[in-house]
């Protein structure tokens, strides 16, 4: 990747201030896609936004781009409340705001460089500064080579990098990516991630990712805010909520990601044998260690049947789960010395 094609700036800073979004229809029945979020994103910041169909992550973009109204509540960024602003004002933020799209909303009969020119043709770019932009940016991508090909001719991964490097045309200072991955295989999705992640290093900006995928958040975003039902039911950094998920639906997301517990026919496999199934949270705190080796002094004897440990934001943690045999004494003081310090589950028919 060549050098960044602006100076870095700070990025923006968002604040949901008790923000809803009701639609109704013509039924006049009421749907709150959006109800009484109150959330802040830092500058520079990349928050993952994940939730399940219509938890309501997708609204909260376009609230942020002021494609929706706010029903109640107020939504600043960096301090300015859009909220009831008008349409003049909101086309002059959301020139502050870059877009990248699921189905990459490329035009067909431009090339990956007139895509990237749009932007810069509405803002009334002079044409020789305008190519110089381009260039750069394609270079920037990784596509410096095809800025002659059409969509057509090009793989989702590279489509995705021309919407990409459209977003940034206009240097903002907020990117918006909404499901930005899950038209991608694996391997490119890591590739699209990965270069969100220089910008964000490089550019400072700030980035907000809309997701279904628990590995996408994983990757790429310092926090998480997990929705449902309209409502943030989770928020902090992404090490908080993979080792310690306070709510059910984050729990689910994490467990997708990590496939650290056994499932259903695993466990029944593991509970055909002696012994008592214990799944332990692991972190540097949790204690585990020291109370294996308290009871094995007292005649217990742990098997590791499952499990896996990961690193994030350079901390480590995982799931382990363990066959313990031994004396009843020692078998239930090591469960409630491990109680007091992390969390540890015993897995039964």
């Amino acid at each position: 990747m060549t050098a960044p094609p602006t100076r870095p700036r700070t990025g923006t800073r968002i604040e949901f201030r008790d923000v809803t979004k009701v639609f109704t229809n013509q039924r006049k029945t009421e749907t709150r896609a959006v109800d009484g979020v109150t959330l802040t994103v830092e500058p520079g910041e990349i928050l993952g936004v994940i939730g399940y169909s219509g938890a309501g992550k997708s609204t909260l973009v376009r609230l942020i781009n002021g494609l929706d109204s706010t029903t109640s509540g107020q939504l600043l960024l960096d301090g300015t409340d859009i909220v009831g602003l008008p349409e003049s004002k909101l086309r002059s933020i959301r020139r502050g705001i870059g877009m990248i799209f699921q189905q990459f909303n490329l035009f067909q009969s431009r090339t990956a460089a007139g895509n990237i020119a749009y932007p810069l043709e509405l803002a009334g770019m002079p044409r020789a500064e305008r190519r110089r932009r381009v260039a750069e940016l394609l270079d920037f991508v990784g596509l410096g080579d095809k800025g002659d090909n059409y969509p057509e001719q090009l793989s989702g991964g590279q489509k995705q990098r021309v919407g990409i490097a459209r977003a940034l045309a206009t240097n903002p200072r907020l990117l918006l990516a909404d499901e930005a991955t899950s038209a991608l295989d694996p391997e490119t999705t890591q590739d699209v991630l990965d270069l969100l992640r220089e910008i964000n290093r490089e550019l400072g900006i700030t980035i907000v990712v809309i997701t279904h995928e628990m590995d996408v958040v994983r990757s790429i975003a310092d926090k998480v805010a997990v929705m449902e039902a309209g409502r943030v039911v989770e928020h902090g950094s992404v090490y908080e909520v993979f080792s310690r998920p306070q709510t059910a639906v984050a729990r689910r997301f994490v467990s997708t990601s990590l496939r650290n517990t056994p499932d259903q026919v695993e466990a029944e496999d593991l509970l055909a044998h002696e012994g008592r199934l214990f799944t332990i949270t692991l972190t540097e705190d949790s204690g585990f260690f020291a109370a294996a080796a308290a009871g094995r002094e007292e005649g217990m004897l742990i098997n590791i049947v499952h499990g896996g440990v990961t690193t994030l934001q350079r901390q480590s943690f995982g799931k382990m789960t363990v066959r313990v045999t031994g004396p009843d004494a020692a078998v239930e003081k090591f469960r409630d010395t491990l109680s007091r310090t992390t969390d540890i589950q015993e897995i039964t028919r």
